[in-house]
């Protein structure tokens, strides 16, 4: 009877252990790209070890420049921030810590936009036809003012219509039985697209559009096949060249960081790559790198300037809380940015002592620093004529928000500044708001999009919104 008992409280005990470890894996799984209002596919967006591992403060690591790295309760709208390369901490000047996001209530919390500015909530509570929530991902208009959303973890492509209110109207399932969709793209560009092209998790799909289809028409086809799947970072950004020759595809690393001299899982991994949008079912494995050492670049736009590609960055964790930082970047054809050995240029990463000096000087800065652990996802130009003149042209960043920092810091929108098509180097606080004044996050910005009456359009997977910036005009 008294070894039943010792048995019986062994299972009892066994069995707690494998609740709390499975809840924790789930926070830790949310932490960061992943959408925030339901359990995580396996693995999570961001290779999410169980905390971070132990490694002593450096006391003779040199601190960074005072007063450049903030929270959010430094961040405003207007605000301006310019973080640079010579501003970093070393590699272990801080704990690596985590505080993870697990969202709250609303309340009567609402974002907070620069003066002059309205802001509106367009939808809320998104659920599908099943009832469960919806976490809206990427949002992209359509040329009859459609909005396009990835429902990431339904594995569905949601289509929008506005009512003569300006909110959502109507809601339909435009694709479904996805794997994890994330880019969305019209293809080709101008007012009578053929295809909605979509970045899932192992490939490109394409499916037939026409101008007001809320539902698809037909099955998609296979654009790029076989691509580097999860478990991690598994969004795939999808663009194309202004002269519709050129689809770009991100393609984020498979760990945080690690040897890829050895590690063959990085194989077209933290790469952005290149292929032909017209030929279908392309090797995922055969296709070309665009550039490189781009840890998880989700994000992906073309200046309707420039013709560049810029892209959105979440970089490596676990050195500590401002080390080293997200960016926004235009990227260059053949460029190298980093990953693994090396970050904001030439900083080599500790965990590799005397690796690849050759490529040293080779690594490219990224335009815009952000703060480190932002998780910076989608970004979209603004090119209409609603907001103030100064805006044209400039870049808006969804900024989903950290987990490895002491103190929270993105949940926000930022504004990156631009003149004849290039960053000037620093980025503002845009939209704002989306933390609790004691420090819990409600809302998660992920997608930005700019609708056709010149509004800003904001996904959130914190509260399942949607939010319209507008510009109250004198």
């Amino acid at each position: 009877m008294k070894m039943k008992r010792v048995y019986q409280g062994l299972t009892i005990a066994l069995g707690m252990f494998l609740v709390i470890f499975v809840a924790a894996h789930r926070q830790i799984a949310q932490a960061q790209g992943t959408p925030a209002a339901a359990p995580a596919p396996a693995g999570g967006q961001g290779n999410r070890p169980p905390g971070p591992p132990p490694h002593p403060v450096d006391p003779n690591a040199k601190p960074g420049t005072p007063g450049v790295f903030t929270d959010f309760k430094g961040e405003a709208p207007g605000h301006v921030h310019h973080i640079t390369a010579d501003d970093l901490p070393d590699p272990y000047a801080t704990k690596s810590s985590a505080v993870f996001s697990r969202p709250v209530p609303r309340g009567d919390m609402w974002p907070q936009a620069p003066t002059g500015f309205k802001v509106e909530l367009y939808a809320e509570n998104l659920k599908g036809d099943d009832g469960k929530p919806i976490a809206p991902r990427t949002i992209i208009t359509a040329p009859n003012g459609d909005f396009f959303i990835a429902a990431q973890n339904q594995g569905e492509v949601i289509a929008v219509h506005t009512g003569p209110d300006g909110k959502m109207q109507s809601m339909s399932v435009f694709a479904s039985k996805l794997s994890l969709p994330f880019g969305l793209a019209f293809y080709p560009a101008g007012p009578d697209p053929k295809y909605l092209y979509v970045g899932d998790t192992d490939k490109i799909l394409r499916f037939p559009y026409a101008k007001g289809d809320l539902k698809a028409t037909a099955d998609p086809e296979t654009v790029v096949d076989n691509l580097p799947a999860g478990p991690n970072h598994f969004s795939r950004g999808v663009a194309f060249s202004l002269d519709g020759k050129r689809m770009f595809i991100s393609v984020g690393s498979h760990t945080n960081v690690t040897d890829i001299d050895t590690d063959t899982s990085e194989f077209h991994r933290a790469d952005i790559l290149v292929a032909d949008p017209n030929t279908l079912n392309q090797d995922g494995k055969a296709v070309a790198v665009f550039a490189s050492g781009i840890r998880n670049g989700s994000g992906l736009r073309v200046n309707p300037t420039t013709g560049e590609l810029w892209t959105s960055v979440n970089e490596r964790d676990e050195l500590g809380d401002n080390i080293p930082p997200d960016y926004i970047t235009s990227v260059k054809e053949g460029g190298f940015y980093g990953w693994p050995w090396y970050y904001t240029g030439g900083h080599p990463d500790p965990r590799f002592p005397g690796k690849h000096p050759e490529l040293q000087s080779k690594v490219l800065v990224p335009d815009v620093l952000m703060e480190p652990h932002n998780a910076s996802l989608n970004i979209a130009f603004y090119e209409a004529k609603q907001f103030p003149k100064e805006y044209k042209g400039d870049l808006f960043g969804a900024e989903h928000g950290s987990w490895n920092r002491s103190v929270r810091t993105g949940y926000e929108v930022v504004l990156v500044p631009m003149k004849n098509g290039q960053a000037t180097g620093g980025y503002q606080d845009f939209l704002t708001g989306f933390v609790t004044p004691d420090g819990n996050c409600w809302g998660r910005p992920v997608g930005v999009t700019v609708a056709n009456d010149g509004s800003l359009m904001v996904t959130d997977d914190g509260s399942n919104s949607i939010w319209k910036v507008s510009y109250a005009k004198k």
